[in-house]
């Protein structure tokens, strides 16, 4: 199987179900698409009909959001997804990346966004906007909570 063929495999392997098929995919996919995962994975996003795949899309690009463009952009087209894990993958990611760029884009989700949501638009504002990552779970800015990227 060539190397685009096992891309394609391993993108169709990608459900948001957590399972270890998805996370030997994930591994197949950081092996052979290196830096252009971020960019595959905005793509298979755009596409995806369900919010498990969408969802998954975030997460797995969440590790590039401070190095990619894409992974950002992928963050700031997922904060108005109609399903509430692909919005809150996306609010993770962006705090995870702390590129003010896309604190419009969050304040204008937090106004016009789901309200399901509004807690996690916060809490990446207050991340972006203190340079910390960790307070998108550390919302009570204790520090006994961190935000790990795997």
């Amino acid at each position: 199987m060539d190397r685009q063929a096992i891309i394609e495999t391993a993108l169709n392997q990608l459900d948001g179900s957590g399972s270890d098929a998805e996370w030997a995919a994930v591994e197949l996919l950081r092996r052979h698409a290196g830096d252009r995962l971020p960019g595959l994975l905005l793509t298979q996003y755009r596409a995806a009909s369900k919010a498990g795949r969408r969802a998954s899309c975030v997460y797995h690009a969440t590790r590039y959001a401070r190095t990619n463009a894409e992974a950002v952009q992928l963050g700031k087209e997922a904060l108005f997804d109609r399903a509430h894990g692909p919005r809150y993958r996306a609010c993770l990611l962006l705090a995870y990346s702390l590129d003010r760029t896309a604190l419009p884009g969050l304040r204008k989700a937090l106004e016009m966004g789901s309200a399901s949501s509004r807690d996690d638009f916060r809490a990446a504002i207050d991340a972006v906007e203190n340079g910390n990552h960790h307070y998108f779970v550390d919302r009570e800015h204790s520090g006994m909570m961190t935000l790990n990227i795997r």
